[in-house]
Order: structure tokens, then sequence, then C-alpha cells
């Protein structure tokens, strides 16, 4: 059986198994096999991941050319529907205090992710320091919904892989050392599992990672069990939780007591009753600050404020030690949790900053650029807005994640675009942007004052096309 043809029937097997079996479950934990997830179907284009010669119920746009409806087949929507390109490694070539360095995953990739790990599409890439697991200190680095070969079957689908990094030279972008693999047999050899599958319960299409952090030498990753791709921007969730490895990233339990549900009756054994404010903390930033771990929350989609939790770092799997800012004070009642940082906010990257002397705060707005704000304490208050990276010059920009290793003058971070679908590395000059954390003037975006512009775009080949006006 040819490599990509047993891939293919490798993941749809297991993703029958997901959607029609019920859950097994030892005690409280379902201990999460090596294999993938359910795949996208009827939507083949051809190796090149590119438009034309679209296959049978398939159209141009998306990774592999899902229709505008998204990613679809008997199993349901998988990938975002608002996602319109095919895996592209076009660099935006900037001027400006922010620079795209390289492309991490895809074609022009110098990490070779497709022949490395059968991955050409996939998007966010949240990191965190693995807290030199088994003696080796990392960057990990958790994506989402991704794409192999466009050309096989179900088009290599899984719905999170994870990548580890010891480069530590962050100018000049980032090395990819290893990634959780699928076992051979029964997989083919160099492709990425899908290292936390979720619950397998009906209606759970895809499982996202939206945070990531150790806390003694153990991982943790704050998972969400998406239901539906609605609107632009606007998606919903079954349930977030909590998945935790002990070898490093290689396997992971999902365990139900840490679970968020965000519907009721959901049919998992040990899940926490439902909380309607439990919508509140359905995607998460982590933080580590003097011997607690703090949480950011926010609502699935991009449009909810963050509010702010924490729990001692022994405690981080024990829901019931978790207190949240009222706005004065740290209470146990979740419903008296104040926001701290003000609606819209998407997906959220949190962490300090010594050349600022402040904690950043970074994410996309409304108008799809990449803004950050400041502040002194975590339950702030946060300063106004300042734009690093403007949609007007990266359209369809989301997901700024920062590296867990910057800190000084230099942040470097990394970013997704729809019409690419993949993940960017960015480095950003901090010099002029410290700001109080009383200030809550939003700053112009510097693409529309003019200090940053778009000159071109540099082809995996190293030519640069350039703008035309």
């Amino acid at each position: 059986m040819p490599v990509r043809s047993h891939l293919s029937t490798h993941l749809r097997t297991t993703a029958v198994r997901r959607v029609s079996g019920a859950v097994v479950a030892a005690g409280v934990a379902v201990v999460l096999a090596a294999g993938a997830a359910t795949p996208a179907t009827g939507q083949s284009l051809g190796s090149s991941g590119s438009s034309g010669s679209a296959g049978s119920g398939a159209a141009p746009g998306g990774p592999c050319g899902q229709s505008e409806g998204g990613s679809t087949g008997s199993l349901g929507k998988v990938l975002p529907p608002w996602i319109t390109g095919s895996p592209d490694g076009g660099l935006p070539v900037l001027t400006g205090r922010t620079r795209a360095i390289e492309m991490v995953t895809g074609p022009g990739s110098p990490n070779d992710t497709i022949n490395r790990f059968n991955v050409s599409g996939t998007d966010l890439g949240i990191m965190w320091d693995n807290d030199n697991a088994g003696g080796a200190h990392q960057t990990m680095i958790a994506f989402g919904d991704t794409v192999g070969d466009c050309g096989a079957e179900g088009d290599d689908w899984r719905s999170n892989v994870l990548f580890r990094s010891a480069d530590t030279d962050l100018a000049t972008g980032m090395r990819i050392d290893s990634s959780p693999l699928m076992p051979v047999p029964p997989g083919p050899a160099n492709v990425s599992k899908e290292v936390v599958p979720g619950f397998g319960i009906p209606g759970e299409y895809t499982v996202i990672p939206t945070a990531g952090i150790a806390v003694g030498g153990v991982q943790y990753m704050r998972v969400m069990g998406v239901q539906s791709w609605d609107t632009p921007g606007n998606w919903t969730t079954l349930y977030s939780a909590l998945a935790s490895s002990t070898d490093n990233g290689e396997n992971w339990t999902l365990d139900p007591l840490t679970a968020r549900p965000n519907v009721a009756g959901l049919d998992i054994p040990g899940i926490p009753n439902f909380d309607a404010r439990n919508a509140d903390f359905q995607q998460s930033a982590f933080v580590k600050n003097g011997g607690f771990v703090y949480e950011f929350g926010t609502r699935s989609g991009r449009s909810g404020s963050a509010l702010l939790a924490r729990v001692p770092e022994a405690q981080i799997a024990d829901l019931g030690a978790y207190t949240y800012w009222n706005g004065s004070a740290w209470v146990p009642d979740l419903a008296s949790a104040v926001a701290v940082i003000e609606s819209p906010v998407s997906e959220l990257s949190v962490q300090w900053n010594s050349y600022l002397n402040k904690y950043v705060a970074m994410y996309t707005d409304q108008t799809n650029s990449l803004v950050i704000r400041q502040a002194d304490t975590l339950e702030g208050p946060w300063s106004g807005t300042q734009t690093i990276l403007s949609g007007i010059l990266v359209p369809a920009l989301y997901g700024g994640f920062m590296h867990p290793w910057s800190s000084g003058r230099y942040l470097e971070f990394v970013g997704t675009t729809w019409d690419r679908y993949n993940v960017i590395y960015f480095r950003t000059d901090l010099n002029g942007l410290q700001m109080a954390s009383g200030d809550q003037a939003d700053r112009p975006d510097p693409a529309v004052t003019g200090e940053a512009r778009r000159i071109g775009t540099e082809l995996p080949s190293g030519e640069v096309v350039p703008v035309t006006e």
C-alpha cells in the first residue's frame, strides 16, 4: 500500500472509532493513543494543494480546497470556513519595526516540515518552555488543524500536532528539532501524530490547543473541543480541558476533571457539572509567577473579554483550587470574575518582558492587526493597544504567540494567515514602545501613519515579487 494511502486508511479507521464509538475511560482519565482523528473528506486538489483541478465535491480555497462552508464530509465540519488559501510559502517583506523572518511550517520553511513531519498546512504555534523536561531544555510548539498531502484521501488531516525546538538564536528564526511521530507500523514514517484527539464525544469535530505550560517537568496543554466553525472569528466549543504529558510531549492524557463544559449534558465520565460561566474560560493563556499559575480566560471566538484566574502550581489540575480576580481580591467564585482586558480579545499570549519592564499581552484585534498591551501586574490595569503588525500589510492575520525565551529589546513571535494557512516567524523592535499601564490611549496603526510598509513578497525560490500600487 502506498505511504499516503496507508496513512489515510489509518486516519479514516481512527475517525470512525472516534465519532461512532462510546468513550472508554479508566477511572477519571482518558489516555490518548498516538493515532489521529476525524479526517476531512471530499476535498482533494492534488499534491500541490493549489487551486484548480478540484476533485468531486471540492472547490478552490482552503488548505486542501475546501468549499465555502468549510472542510466537510460525512463526519461534519473540520477546518474553519474562512480559511481561503492553500499552503503557501510566500513571506511578506516589510519595513518598519516588525519583520517577517521565515516560514516556520509548510512550503518555503527551512524546517522542511512537509518531508520531515507531513505538515504542509497548519496554524497557531502556541509556545512554552518545557521546564528542562528529561534534561533537554526546549521550546514546545503546539499547532491546530493540520493537513499533509492534499492529494491523499482525507488530506492527512490531524486536529493538532506538536514540535520541539532547542534553538536559542532567536534573531534568525526557529529550527525545529523533533515532533511526536506516528508509530511505524501502523502508520508510515515521518508523520507527526495527533497528540490530543479529545474525548471522542458526538459533535466533537476537532480539538485545538489554546495554551501550554510546564510545571515540575510535566507539560500541560489547554485545549478546546470545537463543535462548529461559524462565521469568521466565531466558533462554538463543547468544552475546554487540560491534557498533560510526563514524557516531554510524546504522549498525552486528557483529564475530564479539568474540563469546563460549555454545554450541558456532556457524556464524559467524571466531568464537572456545567456552569454557564465556563464560557469565559474556553481559551487560555498561561503565566507562572510567585508559585502560581495564572490563567487568562476568554470565550470561544475572537470577541470576548479576558478574565483572570490563578492556582498554586502543584494544584493546576484541581479546578477547585482556582481563584478568580474580582477587581480587588482573589475569590473562589467564578461568577465574581471581572474582565482584566476588555473585549474584543482573540487568541491570547501573555508573558513578562524585561526590556519594557512590563507584562505584555498579544492578540489580534477587530481589524486583524496584531496588537500588544502592557501592565505592571497581571491583574492590570492594562495599557491601550499598540499595533506591531498591521492587518493592512499582512491581511488575514491571526494567532500571535510570543516565543517564551524572548524577553529583550527584540520580541520574537509567530502568526498565521488565513490565505496561506501556515505559521510565520516575526521579530519586532520594542525600542520606543514603552508605555505606562495607566495610559489607556490606543496608538495609531503604523501602516496608516506610514511608519511601516509592505514592499513585496519573498517566494520559496528566493525571488521577491514587489508590491504593485
